[in-house]
């Protein structure tokens, strides 16, 4: 008997320093969730424990404690921690095959505050680690205190935790005005909240809270005349759940809520419990600009998507985005799609969750595969997730990496899959200015020229790479500058070719590519590797903080709960390419918008502020990007949908520089008419002196020209080859060319024949395609036809 005194003792002496400590209960208790707030302090989100409200004991109905002490531990007024005597018989009926509960009040609550360092196995050492720690409550803590405790940490389903909200989550009034019959049944839900839920399993509720009101008659609580009229009483409970809040972007809050648990599990704080706030960059102005033009270029696409694979005919319909809006009432969405595509159907139901769920359950494949098809509704969901548009916006603050918009996806309630920072698709075009980006730094100039034809480049493992433009060859040279404002991908391949793939990578990760994978293939030039927008606007961000990376920035700063600083933010500038280097590539870009592939930019949405960016398109119009830069905001969107199988029909429509472009200029024309940020503010310009660009006039105009007049800014005129001179407008006002060999006259420069013939025969051609644009038919003047043909460029300075 001694000896096993002795053994048990000394088991107890070793168990006992494993128990939790307790010291830090009731600071458990008053935990305090954390709050993220936007740059300006606005409520953004709440991260804590379950829906849950602490309340003193005296703002608890007494019906409440009589119910659970006469249910629960009816001797808990009486004992220390544990009911010695309760315990023994539990031990008894377990031993005899009828398990019985034998836990005290106190040593529920310490499995409830400690679960990781109690647990729930059935065993004797958590059954000693748990009976020490009550007692250990017991002597620290007052019996109210305990019961406070106990009531306010107790769970009761839906995501509510607490006597307070479940009070209101089933009676709609606090705790303190519950009556008996209703402090009965939400005591009665302790024993196992999912079986005797109230909503879902009425009946069991009310067997339950009968029972807790006969255990309140046993210990005297209760009359047993006012039980007998209360026993058929219905239970009245009703689900009454608080509305969630609205969170206006629930996207990046995510994003910062997995950045803040990296941060809290390294410093030791609990982001659920220690009433941390944290400031984050977001701004509210800038979020609601995005996320209406998400909202509302979204729905115009759709529309488009809609209404062109809901027609036989593959003829775009309208080059006008609301034209589309009436058509859609006309045209059943997706029809013509699903009509082309059977066999992409049957894959479609195939890869359903609903479909593998009936095949490993046994059912035969073909039977749930006809099911399924057969079932109308099904099918309705399936054709309308997979034809819904989706959508990704993120704009940031160059000079210091700050994220100032997110919109992860068109309604977080449908997908809340995040196409900011989540989704990794190809950039296509986009990723085109970090190989010129390359090459500028490695010394090569803008104008140096590239043959505009079939291009063979052999790769690694031997194979042939032939890189096709959607506007063909046009056979003539082009310079760097035009590859990238025209996007050519013949140019743009050769570029590649010129610098080295290590090269262009090395590129791509000092800008901003740091996490996705980039493959070493000759197409990676042209987009084809995968990558997330948000590492995409990133990389814009370093060119237009003219060659400073900065990694995006999303929290300011964390304090506690009494506002003392525990951590501050900033991104350290890293040098990702020299400023020449980057304000020539800002320059390249400015042609972009100016007269290439993304001036609907600024045509369509009247900006006139210094930008710069660059389009992009994916295979199949699979993608459509677009990333613009301004000096106080770069801001980038992505359009497509979620599986790839699934596209924009038209190439008009799936382009970058038509579907995505919309979201950006949406956005861009908010923010500057606003004034949310500055319409006067400037790039650098480049040292060199910019490129001379010419434009013809129209034959009127120049008819009514008198050898005296001066020229208005931004047009040229320009004599036919068999004529002495051509008059041309440069940054430094009115020039005049020779073509042969003499003297300079005035501003004039003179110009070899071949060079001024190099320059005059790109007049009356289309920049991007090289193919002839209209000529007139009599007089000296060759004329252009705006951005279809009529702009041409130097290829070098005028000095």
């Amino acid at each position: 008997m001694i000896a096993a005194a002795i053994v048990a003792g000394g088991y107890i002496a070793k168990t006992a320093p494993q128990t939790p400590d307790i010291e830090g209960m009731l600071d458990m208790q008053s935990a305090m969730p954390s709050t993220l707030l936007s740059a300006k302090g606005t409520h953004l989100a709440t991260f804590g424990r379950p829906q849950q409200e602490l309340v003193p004991l005296d703002h608890v109905s007494p019906y409440v404690i009589k119910a659970l002490i006469a249910t629960e531990d009816h001797r808990f007024y009486d004992h220390q921690g544990i009911d010695v005597s309760r315990t023994l018989s539990a031990v008894l009926h377990t031993v005899l095959g009828q398990a019985q509960g034998g836990s005290t009040i106190t040593q529920q609550l310490v499995r409830n505050m400690f679960p990781e360092e109690i647990g729930r196995a059935r065993t004797i050492d958590r059954k000693l680690r748990e009976i020490i720690t009550a007692i250990k409550v017991e002597k620290r803590y007052s019996k109210d205190q305990i019961l406070e405790t106990y009531l306010n940490t107790v769970p009761f389903l839906y995501n509510v935790t607490g006597i307070e909200m479940a009070a209101r989550t089933y009676y709609s009034k606090p705790a303190a005005e519950l009556d008996l019959l209703e402090s009965a049944m939400l005591v009665g839900m302790l024993k196992g909240t999912s079986y005797y839920n109230p909503i879902i399993n009425p009946e069991r509720a009310h067997t339950r809270r009968n029972v807790v009101l006969n255990q309140m008659v046993k210990h005297g609580m209760l009359p047993a005349q006012q039980f007998d009229a209360l026993r058929d009483a219905p239970l009245q409970a009703r689900l009454n759940r608080p509305p969630e809040p609205i969170d206006v972007a629930p996207h990046f809050t995510e994003y910062v809520r997995r950045q803040l648990l990296e941060w809290t599990e390294q410093h030791g704080y609990d982001l659920n419990t220690d009433g941390l706030v944290i400031y984050s960059t977001l701004d509210d102005e800038l979020q609601d600009a995005a996320s209406e033009a998400v909202e509302r270029q979204s729905e115009v696409l759709q529309a488009i998507a809609d209404v062109e694979w809901g027609r036989s005919t593959s003829r775009v319909a309208s080059h006008t985005p609301k034209a589309y809006k009436t058509m859609r009432k006309k045209v059943e969405p997706f029809q013509h799609f699903w009509s082309e595509h059977a066999a992409l159907v049957d894959a479609f139901v195939r890869e359903s969750p609903e479909y593998r769920k009936a095949v490993s359950s046994g059912q035969a494949p073909k039977t749930v595969l006809a099911k399924l098809k057969d079932d109308s509704a099904f099918m309705r969901r399936l054709r309308e997730n997979k034809t819904r548009l989706e959508a990704g916006f993120v704009a940031m603050d160059p000079a210091s990496g700050e994220v100032k918009a997110w919109v992860g996806s068109r309604d977080f309630e449908r997908d809340q899959f995040d196409h900011v920072a989540q989704a990794e698709r190809q950039p296509g075009s986009t990723f085109k200015p970090i190989v010129y980006g390359a090459a500028l730094e490695q010394g090569f100039r803008p104008d140096r020229i590239y043959p505009d034809g079939q291009v063979e480049i052999r790769a690694n493992d031997g194979s042939i790479w032939r890189p096709t433009d959607m506007s063909g060859y046009s056979g003539r040279m082009m310079s760097m500058r035009e590859g990238l404002i025209y996007s050519k991908n013949t140019i743009t391949a050769q570029v590649m070719q010129d610098v080295g793939l290590p090269t262009v990578i090395g590129m791509a990760r000092a800008m901003g590519v740091t996490q996705s994978r980039l493959d070493p293939v000759p197409s990676l030039s042209l987009g084809t590797s995968p990558v997330t927008l948000l590492e995409m606007v990133s990389t814009y961000a370093t060119i237009a903080q003219i060659g400073e990376y900065r990694k995006p920035v999303v929290i300011r700063k964390i304090t506690d709960r009494d506002g003392k600083v525990l951590a501050e933010f900033n991104a350290e500038p890293q040098r990702a390419m020299s400023e020449d280097t980057a304000i020539e590539l800002i320059d390249m870009l400015r042609g972009v918008v100016r007269q290439g592939t993304g001036t609907e930019v600024r045509s369509r949405f009247n900006i006139v502020a210094d930008i710069a960016g660059k389009t992009g398109t994916t295979q199949n119009n699979t993608d459509g990007w677009f990333i613009l830069m301004h000096p106080n905001l770069v801001a980038g969107a992505w359009i497509g949908f979620n599986d790839p199988r699934v596209t924009m029909r038209s190439d008009y429509w799936g382009q970058g520089g038509h579907n995505a472009i919309l979201l950006v200029g949406d956005f861009f024309r908010d923010t500057l008419k606003t004034k949310l940020i500055n319409v006067k503010a400037k790039f650098p310009q480049p040292k060199r002196p910019p490129p001379l660009m010419v434009k013809a006039p129209d034959k009127d105009w120049i008819d009514q020209l008198n050898e005296e007049d001066m020229i208005p800014p931004g047009y040229g005129v320009v004599t036919r080859r068999n004529s002495d001179t051509a008059v041309v407008v440069g940054p430094n006002g009115v020039q005049t060319v020779e073509r042969s060999d003499g003297g300079n006259r005035g501003n004039s420069r003179v110009f070899l024949p071949d060079e001024l013939d190099r320059f005059l025969s790109g007049l009356d051609r289309d920049p991007a395609t090289g193919k002839r644009t209209e000529r007139s038919s009599g007089g000296s003047v060759s004329r252009g036809s705006g951005n279809a043909g009529g702009d041409t460029m130097f290829p070098g300075p005028i000095q």
